[in-house]
């Protein structure tokens, strides 16, 4: 499959320049996960060799962190410190310095006294909470972690408070995956990617779920849930909200964009499954895709959503 898109709603040639085909930035990578810009640069894990790497349009690939403990999702706090979700660690860290990443700190590693599972993908909300997943990934087999049983014996989605106060915000997932808040903050979308069987994608199972969930917010709890729409071919991972209520999901094909009633406006196609997505670059406008064994660069007009509230709410003040 050769890379390009797929226009299903006009619109889409409206948010993406479909005249530039994605470019390859890196390669040479085993499975590349958790895209975040920070500091000029993009940085991504190469879970199984374990690392870190940051591009940069000057230097390349490089490495950022050697010993990543199969680190997945990462985000930036309101601080603009880097958050990141360790399979390896079971836990979800701080990372205190972007120019020395193996400054960590702990933000949670445990629920009801019991080891989490493998904390997958991460958001940080305005108010300061942390919102994670944590499937199985990481213990299941030792190519993104170290294999263990579940101390927790399920895979929940949570919520660490401004105060420290860790809740399990969903209990009713089969592996939660990506997340990411409405503009406003009011709504928060999901993935359930259990229709993956095994390690790094051997196979789906499409009798079960393979779809983005989406549940209006409250304070720190999330009620009325409901399914917001099915990804295939393959599941949905990581994710992007824009700024104008736009989802950017992953699949087997590349990259969906769904609107904000869900249905889908187009496709970044891509020749292998699609973990994740941000959006970084100058003006924040830069799509950088991990896909597989590779990174890519595709250039749009679209925002990331929590990116856009933050400033919006520092002008404001």
């Amino acid at each position: 499959m050769t890379p390009g898109y797929i226009t299903v709603d006009p619109l889409f040639e409206d948010f993406i320049d479909t005249s530039v085909a994605p470019e390859v930035i890196a390669k040479g990578c085993v499975w590349t996960e958790g895209p975040v810009w920070l500091n000029g640069g993009l940085f991504f894990n190469d879970i199984p060799n374990k690392r870190m790497l940051r591009w940069s349009e000057r230097d390349g690939v490089s490495v950022a962190l050697s010993n990543s403990e199969f680190a997945n999702g990462n985000t930036l706090d309101l601080s603009g410190k880097m958050v990141s979700c360790e399979h390896g660690g079971r836990r979800v860290v701080r990372r205190q310095d972007p120019f020395d990443l193996t400054a960590a700190e702990t933000i949670v590693d445990t629920f009801e006294g019991k080891r989490l599972n493998s904390p997958n993908d991460v958001v940080v909300r305005s108010d300061g909470s942390v919102w994670f997943t944590d499937p199985p990934y990481g213990i299941n087999s030792d190519v993104e972690g170290y294999p263990a049983e579940s101390a927790i014996g399920g895979c929940y989605v949570y919520c660490v408070a401004a105060d420290g106060e860790i809740r399990a915000v969903a209990t009713d997932f089969d592996k939660p995956n990506g997340l990411a808040f409405s503009p406003d903050e009011t709504k928060l979308y999901i993935a359930d990617s259990g229709a993956i069987r095994g390690a790094s994608f051997p196979g789906i199972d499409y009798s079960l779920p393979h779809h983005i969930r989406v549940f209006e917010v409250d304070g720190t709890t999330l009620k009325n849930g409901r399914v917001f729409a099915v990804v295939a071919p393959g599941i949905p991972d990581g994710f992007r909200v824009d700024h104008e209520g736009y989802v950017w999901t992953s699949a087997l094909d590349g990259i969906h964009c769904l609107s904000p009633e869900g249905a889908l406006i187009g496709k970044i196609v891509l020749p292998a499954q699609t973990s994740n997505v941000c959006f970084g670059g100058q003006g924040g406008k830069t799509m950088f895709i991990t896909s597989s064994d590779k990174v890519y660069r595709v250039h749009s007009n679209r925002r990331d959503a929590a990116q856009v509230l933050r400033e919006n709410e520092g002008r404001a003040s």
